[in-house]
């Protein structure tokens, strides 16, 4: 009864496998699914005739896969067991006694045979775990280096003035760097980091809160105090030392179901050199909302600063073209520089294409008067407009964090796309100049000094997602003032910031065409000799649990429009890779500017996208995301567009891992020293296991002088700490919740902290919560 029930397995996986490799095949994919089945299925007759020969073909079986996995991707453990892992535990299982008696010698004549049979099976399955214990020692996909630890610049420029142990903005400073001067915690006491307090904020997600509710926010410190936001928006400040809140203000933004995102990534500050220091409002903390005011605070108590707009609100509202609720907000913190305080603003990807401008306007910090308007719909106006004007509808929007160089007087803008952001007919001039590109902008009046661009004509939702990271970089030319900017597809820009002009080289390369009718495509786009444009996808980057799903994905795959990076959307479908998730988004890289260094974090995960004519979108209600999955509906365009990644049927990445790394770069070279694959399955999977599979994140890391960089973002519950100049993880702690945003570090009463906000990311499915948690040596250490 056994052998009977097992050539009928045999029999049925030779089915599926037969079947879908046909189907495989006729899409030209490769014919090992086909061949084994084939194997499988002779190996079942076999069986069911209680022929010892079965076991022969099967280890023919078994010695074809090797060889086939072993071809395609090498010793690569997470590579080689979904390939084989059905294939061998089949073939331990004929090894069994009860399989074994149920096809056993008839006669004293057959145990010769009987015995060749079993043991080249069993040859053939102790190579093929030999191959596979070998490569579970192997790592094919790290880059093994290290950096420099030579100090390149012992006085480097780090922005504007702020003292060691305090992070006055986003990134620090207004270079944003995510560098921390302070060195008390090194790579050799950080495993002695422990939680000195946790706050709670009280602000959880809730059952009607729109999916990308999010907790992304930097803390900022000056002085004693520690100040931060919630996802709805609710302003707090904290005692840097024990972390009990002093104030809070909320500003009841309420909840909207047309808001695609639901996050406040940072407060901005500002202190009046014009007012008495106890003076009420002279230091000020500006709180951006999602129901798009800017809201001007007391520092000291929280109160509305009410000399600041009106009543101490500015409304972000005023001189859009369109204005339903939820399409327009402020995410990311305005950037403070001299008397003014400058925002730009996130729009609704893919609601509709009448879509409030993506305007970048600069107020009075006092007053909250218009001082200027740089419109990339209009650019070359940039005086105010008039109450009666409005900005350019649905132009590319910033809804990331900018940077300035004061000294220079420009303003770094990095711009996103135009909606739809798969679709590029009837683009302007000025939408085709600036979609997804790094402009700088005069900072006194708003007048473009340069643009580059990153994306020609871009149809991937390729938006600039980081904040540039600017840094006074040494060359063989002698020091240069330098912006870094990350991409979503891996390519890192670094520029002369005074004109945009590249220091690492930029070329124009080939692109892929292809188009619908209607469209078309650039013939090249740009590739930045520093890049982490990851290889080209082919069916053997297919992967699986098992052979099964293996196949299914590469069934999907060679379904789909794919011939490499930039491959236009279509109505068939197409792979986008790198994923419009992106090799980098918001949380950006850190840069040592002692070291000149940089350290990052790369994702990559395939995104799909599909167009859907107008007149098949189905009607509102359904799987509408209007974000990086499900329906995106585009109204009043000729197509809507179903996006998100490229996963099985088991809800898993159809591409191989790893997913997610760490990485350190040589800046004034250009060269990657190392790239280790960073993150855990632990709860991303049915059983917690902490399996190091390199797994996709989002948020930033930030750097310390003393040689250690934190970062949370992957999707376990973990802040790492890492030795800057190696890569290696050197700490970690579990968190309660989702650490997706970026950490900061700070000194207070002579001890430094390192502070992550723990609360989950809504799109990414991590743990929600509220915690805001800051870690610590121990007192004497």
């Amino acid at each position: 009864m056994v052998t009977v029930i097992t050539s009928v397995v045999f029999l049925l996986v030779g089915l599926a496998l037969t079947g879908g490799g046909g189907w495989l095949i006729q899409l030209g994919g490769s014919w090992y699914y086909l061949l084994a089945g084939l194997g499988f299925i002779v190996t079942a007759f076999l069986l069911f005739r209680r022929q010892r020969s079965a076991l022969l073909v099967y280890g023919l079986v078994i010695l074809g896969t090797l060889a086939w996995a072993l071809y395609e991707v090498g010793f690569d453990w997470w590579q080689l067991a979904p390939r084989g892992g059905v294939v061998i535990l089949l073939g331990l299982w004929l090894l069994t006694p009860w399989v074994a008696r149920g096809i056993g010698p008839r006669s004293v004549t057959d145990r010769a045979p009987d015995r060749i049979a079993t043991g080249a099976l069993a040859a053939t399955v102790l190579i093929a775990l030999a191959a596979a214990v070998y490569s579970m020692f192997l790592d094919p996909h790290r880059i093994e280096g290290r950096l420099s630890a030579e100090a390149v610049t012992p006085q480097p420029n780090l922005g504007n003035s702020v003292p060691d142990g305090e992070w006055h903005q986003y990134g620090r400073t207004n270079y944003g760097q995510r560098y921390s001067p302070l060195a008390q915690i090194t790579p050799e006491n950080v495993k002695k980091l422990d939680v000195a307090w946790t706050y709670r904020t009280g602000d959880i997600r809730g059952p009607d809160d729109v999916t990308e509710t999010t907790y992304q926010v930097t803390p900022l410190k000056i002085g004693s105090t520690l100040y931060l936001c919630t996802p709805h928006n609710i302003a707090i400040a904290l005692d840097a030392t024990s972390g009990k809140e002093k104030w809070r203000y909320d500003p009841k933004v309420g909840l909207e179901n047309q808001r695609q995102h639901q996050t406040c990534r940072g407060v901005s500050y500002y202190q009046d050199s014009a007012a008495a220091a106890d003076a009420p409002c002279a230091t000020r903390v500006y709180l951006p909302t999602s129901d798009a005011r800017l809201i001007a605070l007391d520092a000291a108590n929280g109160q509305v600063c009410t000399g600041f707009a009106e009543g101490g609100s500015l409304n972000l509202l005023t001189n859009m073209p369109y204005k339903p609720a939820g399409y327009y907000y402020s995410t990311s913190p305005p950037t403070v520089s001299g008397n003014l305080i400058i925002v730009a603003g996130a729009v609704n990807d893919n609601f509709s294409i009448q879509s409030p401008s993506g305007v970048i306007r600069a107020f009075d910090i006092n007053t909250g008067a218009l001082v200027w308007n740089w419109d990339s719909g209009n650019p070359d106006r940039t005086t105010p407009v008039g109450p009666d004007e409005t900005y350019t509808a649905n132009s590319p929007n910033s809804w990331s964090v900018m940077s300035s160089d004061d000294a220079l007087g420009l303003l770094y803008v990095p711009l996103g796309n135009q909606v739809p952001d798969q679709l590029g007919m009837n683009r302007s001039e000025n939408v085709e100049r600036f979609s997804s590109s790094i402009v700088a902008l005069d900072i006194r009046t708003g007048q473009l000094r340069w643009v580059r661009q990153t994306v020609h004509h871009d149809l991937w939702d390729m938006d600039v997602p980081a904040q540039p990271v600017l840094i006074d970089l040494n060359t063989a030319n002698g020091p240069v003032p330098a912006l870094v900017g990350p991409t979503k597809q891996g390519d890192i820009y670094v520029l002369d910031r005074r004109t945009g002009e590249p220091i690492i080289p930029v070329t124009e390369e080939p692109a892929p065409g292809g188009t619908i009718p209607e469209d078309r495509a650039s013939p090249t786009q740009p590739l930045s000799g520093l890049s982490f444009n990851p290889p080209k996808l082919t069916g053997a980057s297919m992967w699986g649990v098992t052979m099964f799903d293996q196949l299914a994905c590469r069934i999907q795959f060679h379904s789909l429009n794919y011939l490499g990076r930039y491959t236009p959307p279509s109505v068939k479908g197409t792979i986008v890779y790198p994923g419009n998730f992106g090799v980098f988004n918001w949380g950006s890289v850190a840069v040592d500017p002692v070291r000149q260094v940089m350290f990052g974090m790369p994702t990559y995960l395939a995104f799909t996208s599909r167009l859907v004519p107008r007149d098949e979108v189905p009607a509102p209600g359904g799987d509408e995301k209007g974000s990086e999955q499900g329906l995106n509906r585009n109204e009043g365009a000729p197509y809507g567009v179903y996006m998100g990644p490229l996963m099985s049927a088991l809800g898993l990445p159809c591409q191989a891992p790893p997913w997610g790394y760490v990485t350190g770069v040589d800046l004034r070279t250009g060269k990657i020293a190392y790239k280790h694959k960073n993150g855990t399955v632990r709860d991303a999977s049915p059983i917690p296991l902490p399996i190091e599979l390199g797994v996709p994140g989002i948020g930033g890391p930030m750097i310390t002088a003393g040689g250690v960089a934190f970062l949370g973002a992957a999707i376990d519950d973990y802040i790492r700490g890492y030795d800057v100049t190696t890569g290696d993880e050197i700490w970690r702690a579990r968190l309660p919740a989702g650490g997706q945003a970026t950490p900061m570090s700070y000194e207070q009463d002579g001890r430094q902290y390192v502070v992550i906000v723990a609360g989950g990311h809504g799109s990414v499915g991590t743990k929600a919560g509220d915690y805001v948690i800051a870690y610590s040596l121990p007192y004497g250490q």
